[in-house]
């Protein structure tokens, strides 16, 4: 037995965008760039290691809705087309950089030989299927996949026990459609718990949950072994909570990881550093600038204006990600050695979850850090081994029983991220929508065919209308009008699909352009809302 367990988890999610009634949208640009920074290096990766012995072990969550934009064909054709376009800028600005700036000929080589390894992963070796890839990753032994809300909605702000049962089995019916057999775990949307979540996690056939550390920390009684070893519910669900340490190695602005000078810097970006004119066969048609994603600064310093920074040098910024590794793993080692003391023996388990989008598109360098990362765990796998929470369960070591306490990840460990001055006018109508689907559910027991289908896509556009990811983007101060218009427009749309129901008017030719629009779950049976 090693010293301690070690326990990476991602959590892979985007809000379900995609505007068919637009040649191209600029919120599509959130998947796109998450394919090129993210998903496509980390399967990359994640695959060499297996194949090269290394034996990566770690837990992702890919949410439903990007699941579903991953499986889209209209998506899939408009991503192929963003990374062609962008593999030609890289190779136009190699000549230019080459001429006049030549300072930057290292990290723009850097993108022309990413990019064109991108594309040939995408076209060939992934068949522009990234579902079946991550898939494959799992029969392999390198993932546990684990599902998530259907689409991310806050449970503990869902009113009904009909709407958040739902938004549980709707993911895991979504899930046996990708991947195939039914979860083992789940990563509640934001992480966001309260008492009574975990019976309807043992209805859909979910063994575990990921929650944040006050959950457990403050659960009933006191925890035996703090955040280092899960709890299981009365109800025998059991719960995995993040390690703060681990944590903020990571993700804290001031003494994480990222933060290096040597580290690329984000938000310098040629969409908005280059002359228009320039830039315009490689913007949306509209023109407007926006970002591209060649960044050619490092950070520099923190105290270096963004206007000063210097020059991102490739090989500093690689040296360095396995300099941090190195220091990660040694860290987590220490760090078991001194729990397993304090535990009287007992291995504890540190629990790493992080947004998967942070190892790549916030930090380029992640998925190098990730490389260099279990390449250092296999070598020191006799001291600390990494493993899914999935395994932890296998291996029957005793686990205390508890009550979490109501938590989430958000800002100090509770709800108001989700519910503030800002967004709180958003329940009101969610609420009545929630109590209306119940409503029609029970009340149509053997519709019609037409009556089946606007039962269907009011199914669609609640859950739609339920992404969490509005109201964060609402309290962040970013993208509001665009989350604010989403909101409404489902919430408009679910109105008028359930006043036509109740009617008996229904628009043929209206339900079929919503379908076309918002065409998430094909799978999905409007009788999950049902009450029993």
């Amino acid at each position: 037995m090693p010293v301690g367990y070690f326990s990476l988890i991602l959590h892979a999610h985007l809000p379900f965008v995609r505007h068919p009634e637009y040649p191209e949208f600029l919120e599509e640009d959130w998947l796109f760039e998450a394919i090129t920074e993210v998903y496509l290096p980390l399967i990359f990766i994640f695959q060499n290691l297996h194949e090269s012995g290394a034996k990566p072990r770690l837990a992702m969550n890919i949410s439903p809705p990007l699941c579903e934009m991953l499986a889209d064909k209209l998506l899939e054709t408009r991503y192929t087309r963003h990374l062609e376009n962008l593999f030609e800028l890289s190779k136009k600005e190699l000549e230019r950089v080459n001429r006049q700036e030549p300072q930057f000929f290292a990290v723009v080589k850097m993108y022309v030989d990413n990019l064109g390894a991108s594309l040939n992963l995408w076209n060939n070796k992934y068949g522009r299927n990234l579902i079946n890839a991550f898939r494959e990753l799992q029969e392999e032994g390198v993932l546990e996949i684990i599902t998530c809300g259907a689409t991310h909605g806050f449970l503990p702000l869902i009113s009904t026990t009909e709407a958040r049962r739902a938004q549980i089995q709707i993911a895991v019916e979504n899930y046996r459609k990708h991947f195939g057999g039914t979860p083992r775990g789940i990563w509640l949307p934001e992480c966001a718990y309260e008492a009574g979540i975990e019976t309807l996690l043992k209805e859909a056939g979910i063994e575990y949950f990921i929650g944040d550390s006050h959950a457990i920390l403050y659960g009933e009684p006191r925890p035996r072994y703090g955040v280092h070893a899960p709890v299981v519910c009365p109800n025998g669900v059991a719960v995995f909570a993040r390690d703060v340490e681990t944590s903020e190695q990571v993700w804290s602005a001031e003494v994480g990881y990222p933060g290096n000078a040597a580290y690329r810097e984000f938000y310098r970006d040629v969409g908005w550093d280059l002359p228009l004119e320039y830039l315009k066969p490689h913007l949306h048609k509209d023109g407007t600038r926006r970002h591209l994603g060649l960044k050619y600064y490092r950070i520099s310093g923190r105290e270096i204006p963004t206007g000063d920074k210097q020059p991102y040098v490739p090989n500093w910024a690689h040296a360095k990600t396995a300099e941090d590794a190195t220091d990660f793993v040694g860290k987590r080692i220490r760090q078991a050695h001194k729990l397993r003391e304090t535990f009287e023996g007992h291995p504890p388990l540190v629990t790493a979850p992080y947004d998967a989008e942070l190892y790549g598109h916030w930090w380029f360098e992640g998925p190098q850090f990730l490389d260099f990362l279990f390449r250092e765990l296999h070598y020191k796998k006799d001291l600390i081994e990494p493993i899914t929470p999935g395994d932890f369960l296998d291996a029957r070591i005793p686990i205390q029983i508890q009550q979490p306490s109501a938590s989430s990840w958000g800002a100090n460990g509770y709800y108001k991220v989700w519910l503030n001055e800002n967004n709180s006018w958003m329940y009101p109508y969610q609420h009545d929508a929630e109590r209306r689907m119940t409503e029609l559910a029970n009340r149509f027991n053997e519709p019609t065919e037409i009556e089946r289908r606007v039962l269907n896509q009011s199914a669609r556009e609640l859950l739609l209308a339920q992404s969490s990811d509005w109201a964060f983007q609402i309290y962040q101060g970013t993208t509001v009008q665009y989350s604010s218009n989403r909101f409404k427009a489902h919430i408009h749309r679910f109105n008028l699909l359930a006043t036509a129901l109740e009617s008996g008017d229904i628009n043929e030719e209206l339900l079929t352009e919503i379908e076309t629009r918002d065409n998430i779950f094909a799978e999905i049976d409007f009788r999950t809302y049902r009450s029993y």
